[in-house]
């Protein structure tokens, strides 16, 4: 039974197999090592472990063996499939050309952000535009430090740069505007507006 669609962390377990065979906490620490955490969320065990099975039981990656060092629990060790090979281009294709509709939370949080009033709503704003500007130090000195690596290996960090430089700019600008007074909204508005609509 071969999965049609693949998630993030689906697509970089088949990637690091294809690199080379490793058991689970081996994905888990390149993917630190090599700072692709801050794409693919690796953070809870379970969810590894969950998508490793899914994967066998599609018969994408198989067991290369079952080994057991002195210090570590029993490790098994993981493969790509020729099928998994086929389908980890498929997905990469796909993913990179495909533009695919995500539902992230903070637009849900946007669609509902009337319910606060204006000065609430600047304030939720700036502290999220402060927790951005130290994200996006944060990627800039991760940037600034593999000038080593070809630019291949860091191209997802370069989009979350802009991507995260983008939604600052965009919060400044929102956030100015409820402050001016420029976006104002009431019960009364938000109502007739609703009305025009159905």
């Amino acid at each position: 039974m071969a999965l049609d669609r693949g998630s993030p962390l689906a697509l970089t377990v088949l990637a690091l197999l294809r690199y080379r065979p490793l058991h689970p906490y081996g994905i888990q620490r390149l993917l630190k090592q090599w700072g692709k955490d801050l794409v693919v969320n690796v953070g809870q065990r379970a969810s590894l472990y969950r998508t490793i099975d899914r994967l066998q039981e599609s018969g994408l990656i198989q067991v290369r063996e079952t080994g057991r060092d002195q210090q570590y629990p029993e490790r098994t060790v993981y493969e790509i499939t020729d099928e998994g090979h086929q389908t980890l281009y498929r997905w990469l294709e796909e993913m990179l050309s495909v533009p695919r509709q995500e539902y992230p939370q903070f637009p849900a949080a946007l669609a509902s952000a009337l319910m606060l009033a204006p000065e609430e709503l600047a304030g939720a704003l700036e502290r999220r535009e402060r927790a951005l500007a130290e994200t996006l130090a944060g990627l800039e000195a991760s940037l600034s430090g593999e000038d080593d690596l070809p630019r291949i290996s860091v191209l997802e960090t370069e989009y979350l740069r802009e991507v995260t430089a983008a939604e600052a700019r965009w919060l400044r600008g929102v956030v100015e505007d409820l402050r001016a007074g420029r976006i104002t909204w009431s019960r009364e508005s938000l109502e007739e507006a609703a009305a025009r609509r159905e």
